[in-house]
């Protein structure tokens, strides 16, 4: 990591930020503090080192990989038994002000937080690519931090916000390998059973139905999953599949009926927006270029 998004370590224990704060510490002969508390929440990211957490009198050692949630009033401290290793973490502190606009926003920011509230659980676990990832956030978030680029407001909240809900997904995966087996199986067949029923109905009314599921989780777990809305991607795959019959020469006049839209206008503009050309256009340019290709009907 370059030497710039390193912070020295000072013992202080309040927020200059009203919103969020992240630290990378690495450090050699460390002095352990005193037990002590916050009035924010702190995630406490354990990368290297010889050292337990304490919590509410009771210390752990720490394993490369883990990270602790610590709310606000929880007395806790690090304690580093062998100083002359390197002692590496980063610390990431998060106002209560700025936790609750987040669960307004999505209680999927806020998982740990709960389960730390609920459980009295404090030290979670996750795999190593997890970690990888995690720690690409956390780094992109310091480089923003320290930088000066244009838009870099924006890009703080974006980037906090990222780094958040990975951590919390990372628990969460980790704790619900079942549930997460199932959320890939239920992704391939909503895609599989689109991409074969193109030209049937495929609202989320629908999707919903023939899924057993609400329309709103769908419109979830889509979006969380692929990106885009079930629209959006319906609309995609029907435009390529519309795109495809066009070039093999099929009539543009049967072709967009065939595949869900109700009339021309709608689907001349979808089409140019997708691809850039009127799907005539785009017949008769894949045509010129394509000597051995069936000349289509002309519409």
């Amino acid at each position: 990591m370059r030497q710039q998004l390193r912070s020295a370590f000072n013992t202080r224990q309040y927020m200059l930020s009203k919103d969020f704060e992240l630290y990378y510490y690495s450090d050699l002969h460390f002095v352990n503090v005193n037990p002590h508390t916050h009035d924010y929440y702190e995630f406490y990211i354990f990368l290297e080192g010889d050292a337990q957490i304490e919590i509410e009198g009771a210390p752990r050692p720490l394993k490369s990989g883990e990270i602790c949630l610590l709310p606000p009033g929880v007395n806790h401290r690090s304690i580093v038994a062998d100083t002359g290793k390197p002692y590496r973490r980063f610390v990431f502190w998060i106002s209560k002000d700025y936790a609750s606009r987040l669960m307004q926003e999505s209680p999927d920011y806020v998982y740990l937080m709960q389960q730390a509230s609920a459980r009295r659980q404090y030290v979670f676990s996750y795999s190593s690519n997890a970690l990888q990832l995690i720690l690409s956030k956390a780094i992109r978030l310091l480089e923003e931090i320290h930088g000066n680029r244009y838009g870099r407001s924006a890009a703080l909240s974006l980037c906090a916000n990222d780094l958040i809900l990975t951590i919390n997904r990372s628990v969460y995966e980790e704790e619900h390998p079942q549930e997460a087996g199932e959320e890939k199986d239920l992704l391939q067949n909503l895609i599989q059973y689109i991409e074969t029923h193109l030209e049937e109905e495929l609202s989320l009314e629908a999707l919903s139905e023939r899924f057993y599921v609400s329309k709103y989780y769908l419109a979830h777990f889509f979006q969380k999953n692929l990106g885009v809305t079930v629209h959006q991607y319906i609309s995609k795959k029907r435009l390529f599949a519309c795109r495809t019959a066009i070039v093999a020469g099929e009539e543009i006049s049967k072709v967009y009926t065939e595949y869900g839209y109700s009339d021309y206008s709608a689907f001349f503009r979808a089409f140019r927006k997708e691809y850039g050309l009127s799907p005539k256009e785009y017949r008769d340019i894949y045509q010129a270029t394509s000597p051995t290709q069936t000349p289509a009907q002309s519409d």
